[in-house]
């Protein structure tokens, strides 16, 4: 028998075994019979986009002929890491961490690598020892940060002093690009300043989301840019304290509709938000979008589940996930100078009108 064609019976191949008869192969197996090296075979098991087509289809031909699986814990001593990639947030929005994970898990489909998830408290005095604890524990290959934790210089610090691979995902450029998935909160605020100007608003209300959240301060940005640009201004008797919860929409929609005069539409930076101002504007008898415009920030599911549907602006959180789990893995397949995948746009739907007739 020719002995390119059959498995190693070398002793030192720790993944020998027997299955249905013949030796299972090994790495060191896969890499002779493809004529690569071994290194090449493992970038190929992770997915590296750095192998040529030819060579990627030859290795994966033979790795299913011969019924090949890398053995996990072989591979985590290798690597002196676990296969698992850590999300660590601190945000209100349960749709938005849903949304995120979704994407995350997109990302690292077909890889090998797994999602693990830690919530924390960026108020919490043991807040990043906490952080340390939970990528030594679970001895992490990388992390992936969303807003707020993404803005914490002093997490993105612990990380590199520990030399843990890691994503910032943030509306603003905080750190080298190959650590950054950056949004564009700024702009999104811009295109729904400027729809509500179409429509021919000019007393606008708008609801902040969380002070020690950068997208608060960009999508506020955004839209006094689009007034400015109509010769606007906001007024700063119409901006009212949000949270990004439903809660703090109610709360700040009922202040800003007991304004005098009142405001002929509310923009709140979040759809949560939105909709807890369209609660306030039920409450105080009023319809929209006929007496009052209600638009918010997002696009998550709520904004399609609340009466009238809210036109919005719509963020891809998904996808942000997706290539935030992609470059940390090394899996890119884009141009990462595209910014079209993170691009906001404007959602229309029931919730903005023209202002009422006086």
């Amino acid at each position: 028998m020719d002995s390119s064609k059959t498995p190693s019976s070398d002793p030192e191949d720790s993944e020998l075994g027997v299955e249905g008869g013949r030796k299972r192969a090994t790495i060191n197996d896969i890499a002779r019979l493809a004529g690569v090296s071994k290194k090449t075979v493992s970038r190929v098991i992770n997915q590296s986009p750095f192998v040529r087509d030819e060579t990627r289809e030859r290795i994966e031909a033979v790795i299913a002929e011969w019924g090949y699986a890398p053995d996990p814990q072989a591979r985590g001593l290798a690597f002196r890491r676990s296969f698992l990639i850590g999300m660590v947030y601190d945000n209100p929005n349960p749709q938005y961490v849903v949304n995120m994970q979704l994407g995350l898990l997109d990302g690292l489909r077909g890889s090998g690598f797994e999602l693990v998830v830690h919530p924390c408290n960026r108020a919490s005095p043991t807040f990043l020892n906490d952080i340390r604890a939970f990528v030594e524990r679970q001895k992490l290959f990388g992390v992936v940060l969303p807003p707020s934790v993404s803005e914490d210089e002093s997490v993105a610090r612990l990380l590199s002093e520990i030399g843990c691979a890691y994503i910032r995902i943030a509306s603003v450029e905080l750190d080298k690009p190959e650590h950054m998935i950056v949004g564009r909160d700024r702009l999104g605020g811009e295109v729904m300043g400027q729809h509500l100007v179409d429509l021919g608003h000019t007393r606008i209300g708008f609801v902040t989301g969380l002070p020690n959240f950068r997208s608060s301060h960009e999508r506020l940005g955004g839209f006094e840019d689009a007034l400015r640009k109509a010769g606007l201004a906001l007024d700063p008797d119409y901006v009212a304290q949000g949270a990004y919860t439903f809660e703090s929409g109610v709360a700040a929609g009922e202040a800003l509709l007991a304004r005098t005069p009142r405001p002929t539409a509310i923009f709140c930076a979040n759809d949560e938000m939105a909709a807890g101002a369209l609660q306030a504007a039920r409450r105080a008898g009023l319809n929209v979008p006929e007496d009052v415009t209600i638009v918010g920030f997002d696009d998550f599911q709520i904004a399609q589940s609340v009466w009238p549907p809210l036109t919005t602006i719509h963020i891809p959180t998904r996808e942000v996930g997706r290539l935030a789990a992609e470059k940390l893995i090394g899996k890119e397949t884009r141009d990462a100078r595209d910014p079209a995948p993170t691009a906001p746009y404007l959602v229309l739907r029931e919730s903005s009108a023209p202002p009422p007739k006086s």
